[in-house]
């Protein structure tokens, strides 16, 4: 088994069984809520990826899957606030059933941009589903129909999430600490 270590500067915030424990609740929202139609799950990566293949899993539906790639942090811990396609979708998603899946949203730059782009696609719907939500950095409001965890302002990584392309495979969530008060 591989070592997973966060660097010392990062604290544990969420961990491994309580992600899954979640992950778990979500799939069965979904399923319960879906029930009867076909699900296309749409990755944003990619940080979506763990988050999204353990939520494929716990969905009791006949689903595709696919993914796109926008870009907003060139590097660190900011976003630049410009929002970028990378990798578009591979299928066309009119006439489906959509859950577009995010690992974080932060000040809904992106998802903002993700929603108004692909409901020019036609979906028959399109919902978001986050593992993590921050609003205490929103800039815009955005609608997100199931939300895995709500964080404090604070950067992460880990289950996905990534510093400059790494610790991605964290199988927890770490979150920077404060910094010491005085």
């Amino acid at each position: 088994m591989a070592e997973h270590a966060h660097p010392p500067e990062f604290e544990v915030l969420l961990d491994t069984e309580a992600i899954q424990r979640r992950v778990r609740e979500l799939g069965a929202e979904i399923t319960r809520d879906y029930a009867g139609r076909e699900l296309d799950l749409v990755g944003v990566l990619k940080g979506s990826l763990l988050f999204m293949a353990d939520l494929a899993r716990a969905i009791a539906l006949p689903l595709t899957c696919d993914f796109l790639r926008v870009s907003s942090y060139e590097g660190g811990t900011k976003t630049t606030g410009v929002v970028r396609f990378d990798f578009d979708l591979t299928q066309p998603i009119k006439d489906k059933h959509v859950l577009l899946v995010e690992d974080i949203i932060d000040t809904g730059l992106t998802m903002s941009f993700l929603l108004e782009t692909l409901r020019l696609r036609m979906p028959a719907s399109i919902k978001v589903v986050t593992l993590l939500d921050k609003p205490g950095n929103r800039r815009t409001e955005v609608p997100i129909d199931y939300v895995g965890f709500t964080i404090p302002n604070r950067f992460v990584i880990g289950y996905g999430l990534d510093l400059e392309g790494r610790y991605r495979n964290l199988p927890y969530i770490a979150a920077m600490k404060e910094p010491a008060a005085g």
